[in-house]
């Protein structure tokens, strides 16, 4: 499995940040129609709430790059960046290798 890390700072911690969130939360049923998919994280920071981490999970690099390809995608992301503050370039990503993975166990085992 890897996961595919990328980075947003939103215009504002209020109307920008909740939009950037909910746009994320609208964008999941994209990503459940892609083979490969695992999973994802989104996490703000406490230190500057416009910062986001996106965290996706995918069965290898190439599922993740299909779906970037597919219909509708980019009209996805079009629609995050509105909330982003203005940046030169794209904003930049990493592929990681999931070399441990723990998650507990709800009834309390392991």
């Amino acid at each position: 499995m890897i996961a595919v890390i990328s980075h947003a700072w939103t215009a504002d911690v209020e109307g920008a940040a909740e939009g950037y969130r909910a746009g994320v939360e609208d964008f999941l049923d994209f990503h459940l129609g892609q083979a490969g998919f695992r999973g994802r994280l989104l996490v703000r920071s406490q230190t500057d709430p416009c910062h986001f981490t996106n965290i996706r999970f995918f069965d290898a690099v190439a599922d993740y790059e299909a779906m970037v390809h597919r219909d509708g995608y980019a009209e996805r992301i079009n629609a995050l960046a509105a909330h982003l503050r203005p940046h030169e370039g794209a904003p930049g990503k990493d592929y990681a290798d999931v070399v441990a993975e723990h998650w507990p166990d709800p009834a309390g085992g392991r």
